[in-house]
């Protein structure tokens, strides 16, 4: 601190005393160019008067000594010129000192020479008749004046610094003394001049100001901690070389690591080449986005530059759990490729049986069997479509369904007899055992569950196999299951029996008319019902499918 106030009194000094200088040259050369010009104009006039009285007889022999005299006719030609020939002098009459001259009888005006590096100064009296003398000198540059001066400046310089460097170091040491025999951690019990007393107080309060900011400060990274750590999707705090400089519990998870990583940088976590191109325009502050595949999910990591005062100081790391979303979207993507193609075989029979029909390609007797192709193929075209609105209507929440309680063992009851013919025409027999149950839930759906399941076990069971439909009441549930003894589904069909258009046995499923979204509704139904459904089959033996509803009581 003495040496930064030593150092600003000594700026200071030289900075006033260089100033000083400035201007005091710049004063005596705006005198000096002031006498200049009037000694210039009274010669000019001393010149006008010796021409009047003598013509060009005043010019022989003259010695005009720093000045340059010329004489102007009243056209512009020079006539005569003390330091060059005037017959190959230019016109002169366009001369701003001698237009003037013509106009008011008397003209000023000076010029710099860029080659020169000098200014002019120019003076011209009108004689009476019509003629003009000019007188021209050179005016000293204030880089002249200052050379011509320069020995006493150097010696006023010299004794200036020395006199400033000795009240510097005097005037440092004095205000510095009582700043370093300061008690910062107890500011108030110093002693000395009074003018420190407001910067006691200050540094006091100042000191219970950062007291009470700390616990602030540390409350706050507590609960940022708290947050972070309990978050789901991993966080990363890092600097513009890529330094790890905080980690949550998730993204350490994720990285197979723990917060022993802070201060390594992250490509020492994880190597591969996507972290590196996502991390590679940090410092230029770019934002950028990947979808990494870890732990076996798909993760949606997002860097984001942090600035402060416009200058990049670090990024901040985001790690998005995006394995659902990337499943209904290929989800979504199967459902129309799908539903694309389900519409597209029926409508292709269709219009081929009703070409075949227009253009009398079909025998008389053949006529009805091509028209119920035609009405079986668009009766399954309405049973899909039909399917596929009461799927979206599923998965917008079917909010304009009225609830009520329906009692679950009377509805299976109706379901297996409004089924009985076609399962006697499958040779499958249908029972249903259990309890009255009642179930808080939109009658249409819980039909359409029930309705289902039983049709599926009717379908998929074998000659002389049974199908059971039995409710339970459990406690704070109600338990629907339908059970058969038929094929049964491989193990690894079991994760997706519930997506849509998923078929186990695809020209199977064709046969028995089914659309594949049964059991996609069934699943959307009971989520909207809050109920579980568990799957269990054994390939060759049968299948049970049990749902689980919450008891309205």
């Amino acid at each position: 601190m003495t040496k930064r106030i030593f150092r600003s009194i000594c700026l200071a000094a030289i900075a006033v005393f260089f100033t000083c200088v400035a201007l005091f040259l710049c004063v005596l050369y705006d005198y000096f160019g002031s006498v200049q010009k009037d000694q210039l104009r009274a010669q000019t006039e001393l010149a006008a008067q010796g021409v009047r009285e003598a013509g060009a007889e005043y010019f022989e022999g003259l010695d005009p000594g720093d000045y340059r005299i010329s004489w102007i006719d009243a056209d512009g030609n020079v006539l005569y010129d003390s330091e060059a020939d005037p017959s190959e002098m230019d016109n002169h009459r366009e001369r701003e000192e001698i237009k003037e001259a013509y106009a008011s009888g008397y003209g000023e005006s000076s010029r710099y020479s860029v080659t020169l590096m000098e200014r002019t100064l120019y003076s011209a009296k009108r004689l009476p008749d019509g003629t003009v003398i000019r007188l021209s000198v050179a005016q000293d540059t204030l880089l002249t004046l200052l050379l011509g001066m320069s020995q006493p400046i150097i010696i006023i310089i010299v004794i200036a610094l020395g006199i400033s460097f000795w009240l510097a170091h005097r005037l440092s040491g004095h205000i510095t003394a009582p700043l370093n025999r300061l008690d910062l951690d107890e500011p108030l019990n110093n002693e000395g001049f009074d003018e420190l007393s407001p910067l006691f107080r200050r540094i006091d309060a100042q000191q219970r100001q950062i007291r009470l900011q700390g616990n602030e400060l540390r409350q706050k990274q507590e609960e940022f901690e708290t947050v972070t750590e309990n978050m789901a999707e991993g966080i990363l705090l890092l600097n513009t070389r890529g330094v790890i400089l905080g980690i949550n519990r998730s993204a350490a998870g994720l990285f197979g690591t723990t917060r022993v990583c802070i201060g390594k940088h992250i490509l020492s976590v994880n190597r591969s080449v996507e972290i590196s191109e996502l991390l590679s325009g940090i410092e230029k502050g770019r934002k950028a986005e990947k979808i990494l595949d870890l732990n076996g999910g798909k993760y949606q990591l997002s860097v984001s530059p942090v600035c402060e005062n416009g200058t990049i100081s670090g990024a901040v790391l985001l790690m998005l759990d995006v394995t659902e979303k990337e499943q209904a979207e290929r989800m979504r993507r199967e459902f129309t490729a799908n539903v694309s193609h389900e519409l597209k075989t029926p409508l292709h029979t269709i219009a081929g049986c009703a070409e075949l029909l227009e253009n009398g390609m079909v025998r008389p007797e053949d006529t009805a069997r091509f028209y119920t192709q035609i009405r079986s193929e668009a009766g399954r075209m309405i049973s899909l479509v039909e399917d596929i609105i009461r799927l979206s209507h599923l998965d917008e929440g079917a909010e304009d369904m009225k609830r009520e309680k329906v009692d679950l063992y009377a509805l299976a009851a109706r379901t297996a007899a409004l089924l009985s013919k076609e399962a006697e025409n499958a040779g499958v027999s249908v029972s249903v055992s259990g309890e009255t149950a009642a179930v808080d839930g939109v009658p249409q759906l819980l039909e359409s569950i029930v309705y289902d399941l039983t049709d599926n076990a009717i379908k998929y069971n074998r000659q002389g196999g049974t199908v059971n439909v039995s409710v339970t009441r459990l406690a704070k549930a109600v338990r629907l299951l339908v059970s058969d003894t038929g094929i049964g589904i491989p193990p690894e069909h079991r994760e997706r029996i519930f997506e849509r258009f998923y078929r186990v046995d695809k020209s199977r499923s064709k046969e028995l008319g089914g659309t594949g979204l049964g059991l996609s509704i069934v699943k959307h139904a009971a989520m909207l019902h809050g109920a579980k459904i568990e799957l269990q089959s054994t390939e060759g033996e049968g299948t049970a499918v049990t749902v689980v509803f919450p008891d309205p009581e």
